[in-house]
């Protein structure tokens, strides 16, 4: 059973995965290099968001979903924290990548307490 659980969550940490290359690569993609703040934000969080998942895909542990998912958080919450708000571009990546990464990092977690919810 603690393959078929691992199996399954492969699928969310790759989706992760695939969310911190976009986060990391956004600035360039969307525009917002020259704004120092939402830049480090993006490539910060990418790199841990990264890091965590590529943990997670060579050996699980619950408490990285949890990190992923904390960082979810802070990507929705940075904006307005950090005061970028007033580039539009930086605060709807931030946000949007945010809730994408909350929402498979809840799955994440959801998928290790409900194993057999998929049955």
């Amino acid at each position: 059973m603690a393959n078929t659980l691992m199996e399954g969550k492969k699928t969310q940490d790759w989706a992760n995965l695939v969310l911190a290359v976009c986060l990391f690569i956004s600035p360039w993609f969307f525009g917002y290099m020259a704004e120092t703040t939402p830049t480090w934000n993006a490539w910060v969080v990418g790199i841990v968001l990264g890091a965590l998942t590529i943990a997670a895909i060579s050996a699980f542990a619950e408490w990285e979903e949890w990190a992923n998912l904390v960082l979810g958080i802070w990507l929705i919450a940075s904006p307005w924290v950090l005061s970028f708000t007033a580039n539009v571009n930086a605060m709807w990546t931030h946000v949007i990548l945010g809730l994408l990464v909350v929402a498979v990092s809840a799955w994440a977690v959801w998928d290790v307490h409900h194993p057999h919810a998929h049955a």
